[in-house]
């Protein structure tokens, strides 16, 4: 066990945060954390790693070997990149308090080895001066593995952008990794592209530590995540396997809860009524107390959780005709560097299409090329009933001076301020926030915001710059329910690839200055089933004699170390009966193609 809190409960003010949460964190687990916006997940994050104390409740730490990657990457102007790598999450911490430990030791007066401690003194005295001095080729390749280049090291990072500012932080978690028992990440995926997000899948389930990720990445949770702890309410609750299983387990313990509450209601409804009609007919006895008291007596069941749901619906326009935007032999030329050349598309009515790719391959200027914001070469043309709506990550379409209200009947007059008030409840938005300047709102808020603005134009075409960013789960699943249904042409340019399996019908990677269109899914086109690849807890076995697995056709010898998850036992059985192979007692995390009766 590396860490254990029990029953943490935390307040700000009036306000709890936390009533009932805990948490169990052994060697070799992965685990992902989630929540609604504002459940309390980071705090409870902040509480683990003892940057804030609980008001109640019982923390254990068994180890201080922890990388910790923030959700909002370090931005400072005064600290440079080297700055930053050399500056591993609580690791000048640990000398210090190693330090302390000796200095009280040997102040104690106690029985102690003078020699020893004062040698290991010395050594982390060493330690603490040389703790900005390290291994300038180790910070390198911690760069390089992120794709990151090594002229980057002297720059500040408040001149860098998000991505970069991300994978900076991820090149500090790899400098401390091997010295890690425990990894702690917040929204390890934002602003990072499609590509370094897969990279630090396969990191993470190379890596021997620990791991608990706060993400509402759903598809980076289906890869890497063993068991998944849901915070609701300020309680925890605990679901075993990956984000998928999740979500149907946690359906069916709603669906159980329901039914459990419904039939303790009715059932005390009905005794209640007997007691009632007992005291009536026989007023002189007490044979209706003893009713009462039984009813007291009766198991209460929870009533189960009230969410709102987010409510989206996209209303389009006429129909634009089957061509809307054909393009061939484009290409872009911006401060006399090729952005994009030869670039062929011809999209179509009711096409949905997802456009993905690394940081800074061109797949904004590819929008902007075809909305003609920006000047292009070759021929273009655009549907002249084309009505287009477009949805920037950035929100720059809203005054952040204006609160929501103000922005809404901006646009629909400021006579109707009950309809206003009505569209943004569609989106949770209510009571204070409602009335507060968008500035003072958070992402997410302010994404609902912007969202709310794009339902009240009569578009046909939808041009979407990362629709879910700074979204959670459940309004993730309110805005693709809402996309899915909208009758008109959806370009999207996205990172989420959840996002591209479940609504887009084709899929568009803009790679070394050209655009590769794909008929079908993401998960298609890396020819694989919509996440069908898992990950598992995996037994360790050791080969006591050579065999061959002859349904994969791979030979072992002995001595071999083999990881077999549940999904593979089949494969393994007969070498299992046949003693071939002895269990070690050891178990790791391995990615494994899901068992078909799960795909059905």
């Amino acid at each position: 066990m590396l860490l254990k809190a029990q029953a943490i409960a935390k307040s700000f003010g009036p306000v709890k945060v936390l009533t009932d949460a805990g948490l169990q964190i052994n060697e070799g687990d992965s685990i992902g954390l989630i929540g609604v916006n504002g459940a309390g997940k980071s705090t409870f994050l902040k509480i683990i790693l003892g940057e804030l104390k609980c008001d109640t409740g019982e923390l254990i730490r068994y180890t201080d070997e922890v990388g910790y990657l923030e959700q909002f990457p370090e931005s400072s102007p005064q600290f440079t990149v080297r700055d930053v790598l050399g500056r591993p999450y609580g690791h000048i911490e640990n000398i210090k308090r190693k330090m302390r430990e000796i200095e009280s030791a040997m102040a104690s007066g106690k029985d102690v080895d003078w020699n020893a401690l004062a040698a290991e003194y010395s050594q982390l005295e060493r330690d603490l001066k040389s703790s900005d001095v390290q291994d300038e080729g180790k910070l390198v390749k911690s760069l390089k593995k992120v794709g990151l280049p090594q002229d980057i090291m002297d720059r500040t990072m408040d001149s860098l952008s998000g991505g970069e500012r991300t994978k900076v932080m991820l090149s500090r978690i790899l400098v401390q990794a091997d010295e890690c028992d425990m990894l702690v990440m917040d929204e390890p995926t934002s602003h990072l592209d499609v590509e370094t997000v897969e990279w630090l899948e396969d990191y993470l389930l190379r890596s021997r530590c620990s791991l608990l990720v706060i993400s509402h990445d759903r598809y980076f949770l289906d890869k890497i995540a063993t068991r998944m702890t849901e915070i609701s309410n300020g309680r925890t609750r605990e679901y075993k396997g990956n984000y998928t299983d999740f979500i149907t387990k946690k359906m069916l313990d709603l669906d159980r809860m329901e039914k459990e509450y419904k039939k303790y209601v009715n059932n005390k409804k009905r005794q209640e009524e007997i007691a009632e009609q007992l005291h009536k007919d026989q007023w002189y006895l007490t044979t209706h107390k003893t009713r009462q008291k039984l009813i007291t007596k009766l198991e209460e069941k929870d009533k189960p959780e009230e969410s709102r749901d987010i409510t989206v619906r996209i209303q389009a326009a006429p129909k634009s005709g089957k061509n809307v935007i054909t393009c061939k032999g484009l290409s872009v030329e911006l401060g006399g560097r090729k952005i994009l050349e030869n670039v062929e598309l011809d999209i179509c009515k009711g096409d949905k299409i997802g456009i993905f790719g690394s940081n800074g391959e061109g797949k904004s200027t590819l929008v902007k090329a075809l909305l003609e914001k920006i000047p292009s070469k070759g021929e273009l043309w655009v549907a002249p009933g084309a009505k287009i709506g477009y949805y920037s990550q950035n929100h720059e379409g809203l005054d952040l001076s204006l609160t929501a209200e103000e922005q809404i009947l901006k646009a629909i007059g400021k006579e109707r301020r009950g309809d206003a008030r009505a569209i943004l409840s569609r989106m949770l938005l209510t009571g204070d926030d409602v009335g507060r300047p968008v500035k003072t709102l958070s992402g997410g808020q302010r994404a609902r915001v912007a969202l709310c603005m794009l339902l009240l134009e009569e578009t046909n075409v939808l041009v979407l710059d990362e629709p879910t960013n700074y979204l959670d789960i459940p309004a993730r699943h309110a805005v693709e329910e809402a996309l899915n249904e909208y009758d008109g042409t959806i370009l999207a340019i996205t990172h989420d690839r959840y996002f591209l399996d479940t609504v887009c019908t084709k899929v568009a990677e803009v790679k070394e200055k050209h655009v590769r269109m794909f008929n079908g899914t993401y998960s298609e086109m890396r020819g694989r089933p919509n996440t069908k690849e898992v990950v598992m807890d995996a037994d360790e076995y050791k080969v006591v004699s050579p065999f061959t697995n002859w349904v994969t056709g791979k030979k072992y010898a002995k001595n071999d170390r083999v990881l077999i998850a549940p999904a593979e036992t089949v494969g393994f059985q007969w070498a299992l009966d046949q003693g071939k192979l002895k269990k070690t007692g050891g178990r790791q995390r391995k990615k494994v193609s899901a068992p078909e009766e799960d795909a059905e």
